[in-house]
């Protein structure tokens, strides 16, 4: 019960009764979160980098093998709303215990698959729990750092994930490739694990983390600013999954260099993905679009660069960093909109802003496969990132007046209360 209505209760009763103080939990629900999005993040980036040993394991062609991970992002759309909304009136704590242990068991199916059938339905499995994770993440987190910082807050849930494509991803492929792709899956259901004990010991029992009424849920799906903003995010966001697709043959094919130096490429794309999320989810909740237009432009700038001049080592490594750092920056702000959107549906906005971005991986790998396919170069897929980024831009420009007005809220009506 909350300290207000506890007093009100002790008045009217006529009891004296001591009323706790409320206090906010320390930080160790937000290093909880943390682990369980690294978690999340080592199993989807480092699927890409085991890609070629399971498909010589299992005798698969690449273009088969990529269905594999394409049935995680497809995990990740699905589940994102079905698994919100199914879950709407439970309270986040226990919300999330599930989504984690439901991660747990997808990996260990992972490692476990003997054919494309069963390994694409264990990915498939894996990617379910990811948006929702988000989603009620953000809400633990919001609750964890106070009110008017939502855009703090789902950048520190968020920053797990960067930081997997920094040691997560490249510790688990390296382990994958000596020890064989299944122990990749193994140690990252372990890492769930270890993640699953700490949400369990640190996330608070609190009645402040209940669920909301599903038809308020619902309800913001029927607001078109919604769909426009999740339709900045897949197509305006795709340029990342654009360029990190095909970071191996840009340091091999374009760059010319030793295929060593491919772990320290993702590394550094990681430290600017990591740099610009903390720095988006600093300016996300000062402004309202100043994020994600600075954003979307330094990364319309540097993709260019990297089109032109990527052959270069220095020019690549910079502009990798520069379009990590950029992007990143935008993805807070669209979170803040999303939620301002659709206050009453805070996790809901989450999970469809995760599964957004998991469209812009589909959309992004698509488009740069699709343009180096057509003889135009392997650097050419930052040309379908450039032109993914520019469309997204010009997206969010069109809709702004729409999409702010919907952020208004209501103008009180004679006689109302505030």
């Amino acid at each position: 019960m909350h300290e207000k209505a506890y007093a009100a209760q002790c008045a009217a009763e006529d009891k004296r009764c001591a009323v706790i103080p409320h206090r906010r939990p320390g930080r160790l629900p937000l290093f909880a979160l943390a682990l369980g999005s690294f978690a999340i993040g080592t199993s989807e980036f480092a699927s890409m980098g085991i890609l070629q040993l399971f498909s010589a394991d299992l005798h698969l062609g690449l273009s088969s093998a990529t269905n594999a991970i394409a049935a995680y992002a497809a995990g990740v759309v699905v589940g994102a709303p079905s698994i919100t909304l199914a879950a709407a009136r439970m309270n986040r704590r226990p919300l999330l215990l599930g989504l984690m242990g439901l991660f747990v068991v997808g990996n260990l199916l992972s490692s476990l698959a003997m054919n494309l059938g069963m390994l694409v339905a264990a990915r498939f499995v894996s990617g379910l729990p990811q948006g929702a994770y988000f989603g009620a993440g953000a809400v633990v987190a919001s609750y964890v750092v106070g009110p008017g910082r939502s855009g703090k807050a789902f950048s520190l849930v968020m920053t797990g994930l960067t930081v997997a494509t920094i040691v997560g991803s490249p510790l688990a492929t390296f382990l994958g490739q000596t020890t064989g792709w299944r122990v990749t899956y193994v140690i990252v259901a372990g890492v769930g694990a270890a993640a699953l004990l700490a949400l369990l010991l640190f996330v608070p029992r609190t009645r402040d983390l209940s669920g909301g009424s599903l038809v308020k849920e619902v309800g913001a799906l029927r607001k078109p600013a919604v769909w426009t903003v999740m339709g900045v995010a897949a197509v305006g966001v795709a340029s990342i999954f654009a360029v990190y697709s095909f970071i191996g043959p840009y340091v091999t094919d374009a760059a010319g260099l030793d295929l060593g130096v491919v772990p320290i490429a993702l590394a550094v794309f990681g430290i600017g993905m990591t740099a610009g999320n903390l720095h988006g989810g600093r300016i996300a909740d000062r402004h309202p679009s100043r994020g994600l237009v600075g954003g979307f432009g330094t990364a319309l700038v540097l993709l260019v660069l990297l089109a032109l001049y990527g052959a270069q080592p220095w020019v690549l490594f910079v502009t990798l960093i520069g379009i990590g750092a950029a992007m990143m920056t935008a993805i807070p702000t669209i979170q803040v909109r999303l939620t301002d959107l659709a206050p009453e549906s805070p996790t809901l906005m989450g999970a469809m802003n995760l599964a957004s971005l998991n469209v812009a991986n589909a959309v992004g790998a698509w488009a740069g496969g699709a343009v180096i396919g057509a003889g135009f170069g392997i650097l050419s897929s930052a040309w379908a990132g450039f032109f993914l980024t520019l469309a997204g831009l010009l997206l969010f420009f069109s809709t702004t007046r729409v999409t702010r007005a919907a952020e208004q809220p209501l103008a009180p009506q004679p006689g109302s209360i505030g």
